[in-house]
C-alpha cells in the first residue's frame, strides 16, 4: 500500500508542476515553480509592503520575478495587489521535474480548504494530500519545470478552489505582501523581482484608485521559474452620454438648445464589458438631471448589438425607477451576463465563456419644462449619467460594485425682451402680438402666462403636434410697453403685430427675428459646470428685419439687436409711428360763419315750436 501511495505522490508531483504555470481567469496570480535558492520558512523572509517606482518592485529575497501586464487603456497605477507564496519550488538539475513544499505559514489555510473538499478533518490533511488534490484540478497537465501550460478556465474547479483558499487565508488573518503600484513601465506593466522561487497567488485588491472606476481581476496563480508573466483580466466599462441637437444638422453631441415644452432626446453609449469569470453581472445607469427637465420613463429603450444582431431588452429585464439613491432615475439590469450569453450564444466556448464587447445603447426623452423660464442662457440645464457595475469576480457578481465617472451634457434656451414704443419714444400699452415659425404666419408658436415669470412662456408643439395649447394666449404689451417671450430655440421666428394700440397703425408685415448662439467648437468635450462660463455658450447674436409702409413707400430696416449671452436675452424695440390728422379745406372765417349760421337755424326752430304751442 505504501509503495502504491508513493507512486501516486510522485505522479501527482509531476502533474502539479503543470498547475504551477497556470494563470487563472480569476484575478489570482500563481507564480509557477522556481528553483528555490534558499527555502523560506513561512513569509517571514518577505516584506510586508512593496512599491513600484518606475514599474519595478523589489522583494529582496531571491532571483525570481513576476511581470504583471495591465489592460490597454486601463492603467495599473494606483492599483494594489496582495502576494501570497503558498509553496516553495525546486527544479531538478535538468529541469525535467519540479517539487513543491508548502509554506508553513499558509499550511493551516490549505489544510482547511483541502480537508473540506476531501470531506476529512483539516488536521488529517498532509502536505502530499494537499498537493495531490490540487493536481487533481489540473486539466492541462504537462511534465517538467519549463514546459508551457494552457491556462485553467475562469469557470474551472481550480478557479473556485483558489478563491476558497484566498478567502480562508483572509479569514484566518494571514497576510501577504501588499504591492502598491506607484508607477508603471511605458507598456503599462510592473515587474516584481528579488522573489524566492515558488508558487504564488496574486490577488488584486479593490481600490478607488480611478475614482471608483475600477474592477478587480480574478485571482491569478503561477510559478516563478525563474520568471512568470501574468495578464490582468480585470475589465470595467465606460459610458458616454449624448444629447441631440436638432439644428444645423449637428446631431448627437454634448451641447444643444431647445424651446420650452420641446422634447429633448438623450442617449447613453457603452459596451458589454469582459464578464468572463463572473456568474452574474450587475449593470445600472444612474441619471441626474436639472429640475427644468422632465423625464419620460415610457421612452426608455435599451438595445444590445454585435453588428449582426440587435436585441431590445424587455420591461422585465430592465427596471426603471425614479427618485432613487439621489438620482432623478435609475435603469437597472440585475444580470447583464445572463441576457448576453442567452442572446449571443453563438460565441460561447466549451468552458462556458463568451466573447464580449457588444454595443449597448440606451435612449430616452425628457421635456424642457416651465422651470427653464427662470434660467435662460447660462448656465444651461445639465444632465449627467454614471454607470454602476460588478467589479469583483471573486464574489460572482453579487458583492462589490464600482462606478464610472459622471458624464455630462447641457441644454440651453433663450428669450426675447420686447418693448413697444412710438417714434417719439413713448411706451405703448395694448399692442397685441403672435409668434410664428413661418413667414406666412401659419405655424404659430403658442405662449402662455406662468405665475412668477416676467413674460410669456413658449408652449412648443415641435415635438408633439397634439400638445395642450388650451392655456395659450395672445401677447399684449403692458403699461410699460413690455412683452417678453421666454423659452426660444436658436433659429428664425416671425413676430406679427395683430393689433396696435388705439390711435396707432399696426405693422403690416411680421418682424423677422433670427437668434444665433455661438457654441464651443469642441461640442463633444463638455465638462460639468462649463455651462456657467463662456467656454460652452460663447456668445449670442440676434437680428431683426422690420418692414414698414410710410409716406407712400415701403422700407426695410435690418437691425442688430442688443444681446446678453449670460441671460440668453435678445432685446427688440417695436416702433409705431405717431399718426397725423387728415387735411381739411376752407378758411377759418368760413368755418366760423358756418358755425354761426348753424346756431341761428337752431334758434329759429326753437322759436317756431314755442309759437305753435301757444296757439294750442
Amino acid at each position: 500500500m505504501r509503495k502504491e501511495y508513493m507512486k501516486l505522490l510522485a505522479a501527482g508531483s509531476v502533474a502539479f508542476s503543470a498547475v504551477m504555470g497556470t494563470v487563472t481567469a480569476s484575478g489570482l496570480f500563481l507564480v509557477n515553480a522556481v528553483p528555490v535558492m534558499a527555502q523560506q520558512p513561512a513569509v517571514s523572509g518577505l516584506p510586508a509592503n512593496v512599491v513600484t517606482p518606475g514599474g519595478i518592485g523589489t522583494f529582496g529575497s531571491g532571483t525570481a520575478s513576476i511581470t504583471i501586464n495591465g489592460n490597454t487603456g486601463q492603467p495599473l497605477t494606483g492599483k494594489q495587489f496582495e502576494v501570497y507564496q503558498l509553496f516553495t519550488a525546486q527544479n531538478s538539475a535538468g529541469g525535467e521535474s519540479i517539487n513543491y513544499t508548502w509554506n508553513t505559514y499558509y499550511a493551516s489555510a490549505i489544510r482547511a480548504v483541502v480537508g473540506k473538499a476531501l470531506n476529512r478533518p483539516a488536521a488529517d490533511v498532509t502536505e502530499y494530500m494537499a498537493i495531490d488534490y490540487i493536481q487533481s484540478l489540473n486539466t492541462h497537465k504537462v511534465e517538467g519545470a519549463n514546459a508551457s501550460q494552457t491556462l485553467e478556465g475562469r469557470y474551472s474547479d481550480f478557479r473556485y478552489f483558489v478563491e476558497d483558499l484566498r478567502n480562508e487565508i483572509q479569514n484566518q488573518g494571514l497576510n501577504g505582501t501588499i504591492v502598491d503600484v506607484t508607477g508603471v513601465k511605458p507598456d503599462n506593466s510592473i515587474t516584481l523581482d528579488g522573489m524566492p522561487y515558488g508558487y504564488y497567488v496574486v490577488d488584486e485588491i479593490l481600490t478607488d484608485s480611478n475614482g471608483g472606476h475600477s474592477a478587480a481581476s480574478l485571482c491569478m496563480v503561477n510559478t516563478a521559474n525563474p520568471d512568470a508573466t501574468m495578464n490582468v483580466k480585470s475589465d470595467y466599462p465606460s459610458v458616454i452620454k449624448k444629447i441631440e441637437e436638432d439644428d444645423n444638422g449637428t446631431g448627437w453631441n454634448d451641447v444643444a438648445d431647445y424651446e420650452i415644452g420641446q422634447t429633448v432626446p438623450y442617449k447613453y453609449l457603452t459596451s458589454v464589458p469582459n464578464m468572463y469569470g463572473y456568474d452574474t453581472y450587475y449593470f445600472a445607469f444612474h441619471d441626474r438631471m436639472d429640475q427644468a427637465l422632465t423625464f419620460d420613463p415610457a421612452s426608455v429603450v435599451m438595445t444590445i448589438s454585435d453588428g449582426q444582431k440587435t436585441y431590445t431588452l424587455t420591461a422585465a429585464e430592465m427596471k426603471v425607477e425614479q427618485n432613487i439613491n439621489g438620482n432623478t432615475f435609475q435603469i437597472t439590469v440585475d444580470d447583464l451576463k445572463k441576457i448576453v450569453d442567452r442572446e449571443f450564444s453563438g460565441r460561447l466556448q466549451n468552458d462556458g465563456s463568451n466573447t464580449y464587447g457588444q454595443a449597448i445603447q440606451v435612449t430616452y426623452d425628457a421635456k424642457l419644462n416651465d422651470q427653464a423660464a427662470s434660467s435662460t442662457g447660462r448656465p444651461g440645464f445639465e444632465n449627467q449619467v454614471r454607470l454602476e457595475f460588478s467589479n469583483d469576480p471573486d464574489t460572482n457578481g453579487k458583492g462589490e460594485t464600482g462606478f464610472t465617472p459622471w458624464d455630462t451634457v447641457v441644454c440651453f434656451t433663450f428669450r426675447l425682451d420686447g418693448i413697444k414704443v412710438s417714434d417719439h419714444n413713448k411706451t405703448l400699452e395694448g399692442a397685441k402680438f403672435r409668434l410664428y415659425k413661418d413667414e406666412a404666419c401659419t405655424e404659430e408658436v403658442h405662449v402662455k402666462k406662468v405665475n412668477g415669470v416676467d413674460g410669456y412662456v413658449v408652449i412648443s408643439t415641435d415635438s408633439d403636434k397634439n400638445a395642450d395649447v388650451s392655456q395659450a394666449v395672445e401677447m399684449v404689451s403692458d403699461d410699460k410697453g413690455v412683452f417678453n417671450i421666454i423659452g426660444l430655440d436658436q433659429g428664425t421666428y416671425w413676430l406679427k403685430e395683430t393689433a396696435a394700440p388705439d390711435g396707432y397703425r399696426p405693422l403690416l408685415d411680421p418682424v423677422k427675428l433670427t437668434i444665433t448662439p455661438t457654441f464651443t467648437m469642441d461640442r463633444d468635450g463638455y465638462v460639468q459646470g462649463d455651462g456657467a462660463t463662456d467656454k460652452t455658450l460663447q456668445s449670442l447674436t440676434a437680428t431683426a428685419e422690420i418692414k414698414s409702409f410710410l409716406n407712400g413707400s415701403d422700407s426695410t430696416e435690418n437691425k442688430t439687436l442688443a444681446t446678453d449671452a449670460a441671460t440668453g436675452t435678445a432685446n427688440l424695440t417695436v416702433v409705431n409711428q405717431v399718426g397725423s390728422k387728415l387735411p381739411v379745406t376752407g378758411s377759418t372765417m368760413t368755418i366760423i360763419g358756418l358755425a354761426a349760421g348753424c346756431g341761428l337755424m337752431v334758434t329759429a326752430l326753437v322759436m317756431n315750436r314755442k309759437a305753435k304751442k301757444g296757439k294750442e
